[in-house]
């Protein structure tokens, strides 16, 4: 059976009028009494009693002509999804999201895949550190990942889209606390409270700082994650310095305050080099519009991403915000 027959036999079901089906499908009327001769031969059944003064479904027909309707909106359902994954507005992203960047910026990307991309299934996974997410990006666990670069291994390209600074965190008791001006070199002989990680982007900036106030920070206590190093900050076991996102997690006995000379850290998008799946592209340049104000990511004016995966190939500009963005992490 032809989808072409059925689509004809159901014009006339409805109209019960060969004329008038014809016109609507844009075929010549004995075409159409051609293909439903075929179809009835086909299936050897007549579907329609046929008079000079009128047309009617004969019990086959009317069979049919249920099915008929539902076999037809499945396939013009089904072309209508392949069409939308074909240009990216429908299916499946699995996204990695490291750290409070869950709290911070993850709100605002589901927002815009649900406004851009309605059609698009976002499946998180949370809490993932850099190089976590890499190694799930490489063997297709993951489509896209928010990570704080720089990619772990071969084979993941990233594109910036946040940039944070740095803050001191400290006991409510503390003797900075009261503080409103402080500097990196305010911390030298003050104990730190780090990531146990050698990998963190956080402990990097948090050591580009201090090494450039001159002096090498004393890692009093490790923690595995953003929530241990807060409690122990908190206790007033050491300070921290971290990304301004600290300050979405508010905690008793936690004090934030602003750095005079720290350095910053970024936050970017990842995916793997190559990549061609045009939704995995469609919500990493939804993802990309979302934070274009923040000077970062590329804009509608810029070129189109290239089969090579979401983003062509081009500097990071420079830019900041205090978008938080980091729990539990440690890379």
């Amino acid at each position: 059976m032809e989808l072409r027959h059925l689509r004809y036999f159901a014009a006339v079901a409805e109209t019960c009028h060969f004329g008038q089906a014809a016109a609507a499908l844009h075929v010549a009327q004995p075409a159409l009494s051609y293909a439903i001769r075929q179809l009835e031969a086909e299936l050897d059944v007549t579907l329609f009693v046929r008079t000079t003064r009128q047309v009617s479904l004969t019990p086959a027909g009317e069979y049919l002509r249920e099915h008929a309707e539902r076999i037809l909106a499945a396939v013009d359902e089904t072309v209508d999804g392949v069409r939308r994954i074909g240009a990216g507005r429908s299916g499946l992203v699995r996204l990695g999201i490291t750290g409070i960047a869950a709290f911070s910026h993850l709100p605002r990307i589901a927002r815009v895949v649900k406004r851009e991309l309605p059609d698009v299934d976002l499946h998180i996974r949370s809490d993932m550190l850099t190089p976590s997410q890499c190694d799930a990006l490489r063997t297709g666990a993951l489509d896209l990942g928010v990570l704080r670069p720089p990619a772990v291994g071969e084979d993941i390209d990233t594109r910036v889209i946040d940039v944070e600074s740095m803050v001191l965190a400290v006991s409510a008791d503390h003797r900075l606390a009261v503080e409103p001006v402080i500097s990196m070199s305010d911390l030298r002989n003050e104990p730190f409270v780090m990531y146990d990680s050698r990998d963190s982007a956080v402990n990097e900036a948090a050591l580009r700082a201090c090494r450039a106030a001159g002096f090498v920070p004393q890692r009093a206590h490790q923690a595995p994650g953003t929530a241990v190093l807060l409690a122990l900050v908190a206790a007033g076991l050491g300070v921290a310095v971290l990304p301004a996102s600290v300050r979405s997690l508010p905690l008793d006995g936690l004090v934030v305050r602003d750095l005079v000379d720290s350095d910053t850290v970024e936050i970017a998008l990842a995916w793997r080099s190559g990549d061609d799946n045009p939704v995995v592209a469609a919500v990493a340049e939804a993802i990309a519009g979302a934070f274009e104000s923040n000077g970062l990511a590329p804009s509608a004016s810029q070129p189109q991403p290239d089969p090579q995966g979401p983003f062509p190939p081009q500097p990071d500009p420079p830019g900041a915000s205090l978008l938080p963005a980091q729990f539990g992490e440690r890379s």
